[in-house]
């Protein structure tokens, strides 16, 4: 079973986000609220993805790309961006530094199941 690391700051967004996982099919779920939170985790257990959002307090989306992409022990997690960050500024940003995918909010359901199956697999 494929493990995936939810990073998103809103409760809500980050329920949303599981939910459209959960129905996808078997994936094991984990929820950080902040990027601080994430990066206690990663040496926890093994990922087969991150998603996360940019605009969190303390360490935002941006900076966990960096540190995991960075970071030899990580840098092989692929990354998603669901971001309110629409600009195509931002979007070539993130996939510059390391993220697989960007996704704007709101987003559709549909597109995030495609875009993880596509990202590692179902």
């Amino acid at each position: 079973m494929k493990a995936i690391l939810i990073v998103e700051d809103s409760a809500t967004t980050r329920s949303l986000i599981r939910a459209v996982i959960d129905e996808a099919g078997e994936f094991d779920t984990s929820e950080a609220a902040t990027g601080f939170e994430a990066l206690k985790q990663l040496p926890a257990r093994s990922f087969d993805l991150i998603i996360t959002d940019i605009n969190m307090p303390d360490i935002n989306g941006l900076e966990l790309i960096n540190f995991v992409k960075t970071n030899p022990r990580y840098n092989h997690i692929p990354m998603i961006i669901i971001s309110t960050e629409k600009s195509e500024e931002d979007r070539k940003r993130g996939l510059a530094m390391g993220a697989s995918a960007y996704i704007t909010k709101p987003f559709k359901a549909k597109d995030l199941q495609e875009t993880i199956k596509q990202v590692i697999g179902s």
